[in-house]
């Protein structure tokens, strides 16, 4: 018997990505189907190892073949043959379904209670001692859950919530959007950091006004902690003369150091050399941390499990 290509009129056209997609879309659901055919070479076999009814599965190879277009199966009574164009159909089909199987095995595995992923993302001042110290704390009653750290700054992991790239983030200020979920956890002080020579460097603490007529080194703009320099200044009756943007609290403090500006920065992990550090007095100079994820998200255990921890963990979590 011979077997020849059918008519093309039964071919969708692949004129552009919609066009594919649909044909995906198709074809997905008999490709297993077909794998198994062509496995065994015989119909009832692979029906009983599919564990469908024999007549769905003939069905549906018909089916494929007149949606390709094309004969997959040389038929020779109960046992059938792949056609040249159905080895060429079953090697891609193969290496599909193996891609299908190792992403399976992977959502499966970061979903482990016991040994599954968290994808957590952090602000740059939080990375040097206030994270180590969740991690730390965390894996002790969770040893082997895993972590996928991001540090950005706030507006980058937001959108990373949203794209489905965070689980959690710990962000500030905190935010306010229909589509997240936010809870504020901690308060922590910013200081006016100057130059150890400066004029302000002998005192304890200091009023933001006094810096009035003070060059600012800050983050860049569209950073949370720049929102909230930006605001305080405001608060105290000027608008700060930026010299330098930064995307990083420590290089800021290097700029400080060498004197050429002030800044409002956290507390550091480790005391820099060349600064101090001032407490301010008025306004209050403090910013607002909290735990964020995608509203709706449905949790796998090991991040609803980190989730409750971050929560259980408000107005401790810079301790």
């Amino acid at each position: 018997m011979v077997h020849q290509q059918r008519s093309q009129a039964s071919l969708s056209p692949f004129s552009d990505t919609e066009d594919m997609t649909d044909m995906a879309r198709l074809l997905a659901p008999r490709l297993a189907y077909f794998a198994a055919v062509a496995r065994t070479e015989h119909v009832t076999r692979a029906a009983q190892e599919t564990q469908v009814p024999q007549s769905t599965l003939s069905r549906a190879m018909v089916r494929l073949e007149r949606d390709l277009g094309v004969d997959l199966f040389a038929r020779r009574g109960r046992t059938v043959a792949l056609t040249p164009a159905g080895r060429t159909f079953l090697t891609s089909v193969e290496r599909a379904l193996a891609e299908i199987e190792r992403a399976a095995e992977e959502v499966r595995a970061d979903a482990d209670p016991a040994t599954g992923k968290v994808a957590f993302g952090f602000l740059h001042t939080m990375g040097a001692e206030t994270v180590p110290g969740l991690l730390q704390a965390f894996r002790a009653d969770h040893p082997r859950v895993r972590f996928s750290l991001v540090q950005n700054y706030g507006e980058a992991m937001l959108e990373g919530l949203r794209a489905g790239e965070l689980d959690l983030c710990l962000t500030s200020p905190v935010p306010d959007a229909p589509d997240l979920v936010a809870r504020r956890l901690e308060e922590q002080k910013l200081r006016l950091v100057v130059p150890a020579d400066h004029p302000l460097a002998g005192r304890r603490r200091v009023r933001l006004a006094e810096a009035a007529d003070e060059t600012f080194v800050t983050l860049e703009p569209g950073y949370g902690l720049r929102r909230i320099t930006d605001a305080l200044c405001r608060e105290a009756g000027f608008k700060p003369r930026v010299a330098f943007e930064g995307e990083e609290a420590e290089t800021l403090r290097g700029l400080v150091a060498a004197g050429l500006g002030v800044c409002l920065l956290p507390p550091p992990a480790v005391p820099r050399p060349g600064v101090v550090e001032l407490t301010v007095t008025a306004p209050r100079a403090v910013r607002e941390i909290g735990v964020a994820w995608l509203d709706g998200h449905p949790d796998t255990p090991p991040v609803a499990a980190f989730k409750e921890f971050l929560l259980s963990r408000r107005g401790k979590l810079l301790a």
